[in-house]
């Protein structure tokens, strides 16, 4: 299976958080699986780090790009087309790194692994 993590999948599984549901620890843990982190949800954690709303290492880019390695996670880049695609999606969701997720699922035929209930909303298969 290929599936993308959404920014909170991938940070509850490398800081082992209880919030990850059996059904995603399972698909993350499984090695037969090629697990995608959207450049998005590097974009995300940069943000949310940089206004002290997440607490990572001081080197959190040497830090994620270990998770990254440690765990097979390989890096979906945003594509122009995926950029556009966003303007075709309903406003079932306003923020805007969940819309490039669903536009970069959409388009790359991937699940997502998330507890959005909004993202559930589009036209995207969804693993929780």
């Amino acid at each position: 299976m290929r599936a993308l993590l959404d920014t909170h999948a991938f940070l509850w599984w490398i800081t082992a958080c209880s919030q990850l549901s059996p059904r995603a620890r399972e698909v993350i843990s499984d090695g037969e699986n090629q697990l995608f982190l959207s450049t998005a949800s590097g974009w995300e954690i940069a943000i949310k780090a940089r206004l002290g709303k997440l607490r990572l290492p001081d080197h959190f880019e040497t830090f994620l790009s270990e998770q990254l390695a440690a765990n097979a996670i390989d890096v979906l880049p945003v594509l122009m087309h995926h950029a556009l695609h966003t303007y075709t999606l309903p406003d079932h969701h306003r923020d805007p790194f969940d819309r490039m997720l669903v536009a970069q699922a959409k388009l790359e035929n991937l699940p997502i692994l998330t507890a959005d209930p909004q993202i559930a909303s589009y036209p995207v298969q969804v693993i929780w």
